[in-house]
């Protein structure tokens, strides 16, 4: 005879992994908040109940989806073997990538809502962690290893790219949707090609 109620140690920890990644696409897709809790169980295919056996508050799963959503874009970086400035800043600026903010790049896609919260909430280490990293992931693409600060050139690269992603992103459906994506583009290459 089967055994019904509680679930085991580990289909909870496979319940709980299963809402993080359910959660770091739909927030990524429709913000922080345009998804409800119901939403993202229902997503999961969980009961709403469950959600707080595995987190205290929205704003802790948050955080850990945000998380999750930045180790993924550095995975995806290395599986698709982008291993120098002009690849990424082409598939970072693709129209694949700015119609697909489900899979995209967290940072771009959770900007506006992580300023909207406030200082307090657990999603701004992450975030702040993620921004930093990845301007450090473009210093070092572009470095021959002698400096090892990020310049302000580094600051302005990654500030062109997600800026461009998002205005692309809001725009789409309008012609100037490209031209963000082409003119920070060429912007971007010939600024790699200048020194500090």
């Amino acid at each position: 005879m089967a055994r019904t109620g509680r679930v085991s140690r580990e289909q909870s920890e496979l319940n709980r992994n299963s809402i993080i990644a359910t959660s770091s696409q739909l927030f990524r897709e429709r913000g922080l908040d345009g998804v409800s809790v119901k939403d993202i169980m229902a997503a999961a295919g969980l009961t709403h109940g469950g959600f707080y056996g595995h987190f205290n508050s929205k704003d802790e799963l948050e955080a850990l989806a945000c998380e999750q959503a930045l180790k993924g874009s550095y995975m995806a970086i290395a599986e698709n073997q982008v291993s120098d400035f002009p690849q990424l800043v082409e598939r970072y600026l693709s129209l694949r990538h700015r119609d697909c903010p489900a899979s995209g790049c967290a940072i771009a896609a959770l900007a506006t809502d992580v300023q909207r919260k406030g200082q307090d909430k657990p999603i701004h280490e992450p975030y702040i962690a993620g921004v930093k990293n990845m301007t450090e992931f473009i210093k070092n693409m572009q470095s021959d290893g002698s400096d090892s600060t990020i310049g302000d050139k580094h600051l302005t690269q990654f500030a062109l790219m997600a800026g461009a992603l998002m205005l692309a992103r809001a725009t789409r459906g309008d012609d100037i949707s490209g031209r963000f994506l082409a003119a920070a583009k060429t912007a971007l290459l010939e600024m790699a090609e200048t020194k500090k």
